[in-house]
């Protein structure tokens, strides 16, 4: 069996890059006629570096990753696909990958077509938003999860919602050494003719040393031959932003307690077979972490593989791994427990010597043979039982399922009475940015496809107040101001044609699915007001808004003669638009795609329903067929960015992707479906809705079950976590949508069927 693994590696001094060595060798120990490591694979090493020649590499890395580099994320899953390799091992520590959290990982993890084993290093009690979007799809692409404790196993199921049955409990490995007859770390200074209190790894703050040398005075009074022993560099994090000033700080505190003369730095990375010396020549192995948020510890399993006497806080892998007598615990930062602790062990050899028995006894279960061979069997499952196709059908089928159950309370919360409020802080409206009509035109017509679907009274109770904002915000010549203060003071004379654009939708929506009479003639009033306006319009998205308005009044008024060769003037400049500007490799109305780009093609599409012009139906084909190549082509919905947009012969902007974006393709997909009723439109219009729910670049989630909200955008680095009115008003009219078409598609398919049975 042959495994490629994803971590850090060594010489990399990392505690993840030791592991996931140790890991290598134990696989490889289990197969004795493998001469090197790279007959068992490979790794993808995981750079903290920009350059690619910092770490001077084995032959056992075949590829780097660079951290903060999206694109080599994507290139490693390729590298990994077309090796030999039966299973893919990642170590997974959030902060070894790119982006928020780590999230650069979700994208390779994705595109793996060889099974995936995960192991978890940290699994945090209290995730962030993000960090838990991770884990989850961590899970949802792996074969198995790999944990190294129970507690781990709780906060999985508890907290993540992860199915036990997916994770295994495989405990830390430890090396397979024994204490050598003739140590030679006694005869070094620090541990000549002392009793040694020994701490090793790298340091940093967390691991709070500074609780063992406010112990030492109270130590070294009754037992005054005591040296503490700190045996590690400082983190090369830590060393990057503070360099020693962790260092310095204990070495002063030393020296205020006046324990100097008992405190020594071995400031070195060592490997297994030295460090082995080290923990079997001191009396007393302490791990005194501030918190109990460590869910496993590589330097604690090893002290109890060594057969060490340890005393630690009370951590969670400490709590398990020390019980029934193989170690001591004591309270966080408490000095005193500590000092009262290693006391009692220094004054009875008896009882040390049962907690290093107990404990060597308990390690030799970990001995990194042992631990390989539990992996191997995991990895042989996982490679038996993987089916690709599975994956691809999953990710690919038009499932209702996998919908979120419908909810306006995140829109509830940014209503008010005078409206629905532009912008949020996380979940919280922020109401100093005030209301714009963009927004409340859009909540209208959310408002009135929930009221449709289901006459949904909380949905008919927002009616008005999104309505009467409309009619607030109308001048008295017809056309709209945009922004209003939350203290109710206009804040522009006019509004963009975009606003105004989206307002005649709104306006039109209304009139052609009414919820009463009333509401209809106040529509009418207000849209045949803003009608002198339509001549004016001069860009192309306000143009596109109104069209669709336009239609949809049309639909209501169909003899209307008047309204319909305004259509299709209005008509007229995209169709222009697109014949000045096409070419062989072009099929756009502008020289560059930039924001709410589906809304070009779904206006053409509403046009020529209504008006059955050829050449506009023609165009919307083919630029609909043109913008999906571009974003849809990955299996996903990657939409133009709008950091930068995309320029005729320029480079794709990958971010950052807004939901009106998705909102629009969606929209498009499903106008398409009503007219031509193919089911390519149902299937693409699904595969842009799950952009929302992490069918996406990052393959991050950003509608948020617990608030009911829209993130509003992906970011390079992650998602921005804000979920304004926008974003969320563009998520439920999209969830909406996919559920109507997916009733008019069992229609229609009845229909069907009954005409084959006549």
């Amino acid at each position: 069996m042959k495994i490629a693994y994803i971590s850090t590696y060594p010489p990399r001094e990392c505690g993840i890059a030791t592991f996931n060595q140790n890991l290598m060798h134990a696989i490889n120990a289990n197969f004795p006629k493998r001469k090197t490591l790279l007959e068992g694979g490979f790794v993808v090493a995981l750079n903290d570096s920009e350059n690619l020649q910092e770490y001077e590499y084995p032959d056992d890395v075949k590829y780097v990753i660079r951290q903060n580099h999206q694109k080599d994320y994507i290139r490693a899953a390729n590298y990994i696909n077309t090796s030999a390799v039966d299973a893919v091992i990642l170590e997974h520590e959030f902060g070894i990958y790119g982006g928020e959290s780590g999230i650069y990982i979700l994208p390779l993890i994705n595109r793996l077509e060889k099974p995936l084993i995960s192991i978890l290093h940290t699994i945090l009690k209290d995730p962030s938003y993000v960090q838990r979007i991770i884990i989850r799809e961590i899970a949802e692409q792996s074969s198995k999860i790999i944990v190294m404790s129970k507690r781990a196993v709780e906060f999985l199921v508890n907290i993540y919602e992860i199915p036990v049955e997916k994770i295994q409990i495989i405990e830390h490995g430890v090396p397979d050494l024994e204490a050598p007859e003739e140590n030679p770390v006694k005869s070094l200074t620090p541990f000549k003719n002392h009793r040694v209190m020994l701490t090793f790894g790298l340091i940093s703050r967390n691991k709070g040393l500074e609780t063992v040398v406010k112990a030492l005075p109270k130590i070294v009074e009754k037992h005054p031959d005591v040296m503490y022993v700190v045996l590690g560099n400082t983190h090369p994090g830590v060393v990057k932003h503070s360099g020693e000033e962790y260092r310095d700080h204990l070495k002063s505190l030393a020296a205020q307690l006046k324990v100097s003369q008992h405190l020594a730095f071995i400031n070195k990375f060592v490997a297994e077979d030295e460090l082995i010396d080290y923990l079997t020549a001191a009396e007393v192995y302490v791990t005194p972490y501030l918190n109990e948020a460590q869910i496993t510890s590589g330097t604690l399993s090893y002290a109890v593989g060594a057969g060490a006497a340890v005393v630690s806080t009370p951590y969670w892998h400490a709590t398990e791994l020390l019980a029934d007598d193989r170690g001591r615990l004591f309270d966080f930062k408490n000095a005193d427990a500590l000092a009262e602790t290693v006391n009692e062990l220094l004054d009875d050899d008896a009882l040390l010597n049962e907690l290093k028995e107990n404990a060597y006894e308990y390690g030799l279960h970990l001995r990194w043979p042992v631990i390989g061979s539990e992996f191997i069997k995991v990895a042989q499952e996982a490679a038996a039982t993987h089916d690709f196709s599975d994956k691809i059908l999953k990710n690919s089928i038009v499932d209702p399922e996998v919908l979120p159950k419908f909810s306006l309370a995140h829109v509830t919360r940014l209503t008010d009475d005078t409206g629905i409020v532009q912008h949020a802080k996380y979940g919280i409206p922020n109401l100093k940015e005030g209301y714009c009509v963009d927004d409340n035109s859009r909540a209208l017509i959310m408002a009135l496809m929930a009221y449709q679907r289901n006459g949904s009274q909380e949905a008919y109770r927002l009616l008005p107040i999104y309505l009467s904002y409309i009619h607030y915000m109308q001048t008295d010549d017809g056309n709209f101001r945009n922004f209003l203060s939350f203290d109710r003071r206009y804040l522009d004379e006019v509004g963009t044609e975009d606003s105004f654009g989206r307002t005649i939708w709104a306006l039109g929506h209304l009139i052609s699915c009414a919820a009463s009479n009333s509401y209809r003639e106040f529509a009418l009033e207000l849209f045949h007001r803003s009608y002198p306006h339509f001549k004016a319009l001069r860009y192309l998205r306000g143009l596109a808004n109104t069209i669709i308005g336009v239609s949809l009044y049309l639909q209501a008024f169909p003899t209307d003669e008047g309204m319909v060769q305004e259509l299709k003037r209005m008509t007229q400049p995209l169709i222009d638009a697109y014949n000045n500007t096409r070419s062989d490799d072009w099929e756009w109305f502008e020289e560059s795609m930039t924001y709410d780009n589906a809304i070009l093609p779904l206006a053409l599409l509403h046009s020529c329903e209504i008006t059955g012009n050829e050449e506009a139906k023609k165009i919307a084909l083919t630029t609909m067929a043109f913008l999906d190549k571009l974003t849809l082509s990955n299996g996903y919905l990657s939409p133009v960015g709008n950091d930068g947009w995309y320029y005729r012969g320029g480079k794709f902007p990958t971010f950052d992707q807004q939901a009106i974006e998705t909102m629009a393709m969606v929209l498009m997909h499903f106008q398409a479906y009503q007219i031509f009723r193919k089911p390519q439109y149902i299937e693409k219009m699904f595969l842009s809705y799950k952009w929302f729910l992490g069918e996406n670049t990052l393959r991050a989630p950003l509608y948020d079950h617990e608030t009911k909200g829209c993130c509003d955008g992906l970011l390079p680095t992650g998602i921005n976590r804000n979920q304004g009115a926008e974003s969320t008003l563009a998520y439920l009219i999209s969830h909406l949508t996919v559920l109507k078409a997916f009733e008019l598609e069992y229609e229609y398919n009845k229909i069907e069927e009954h005409v084959k049975i006549c």
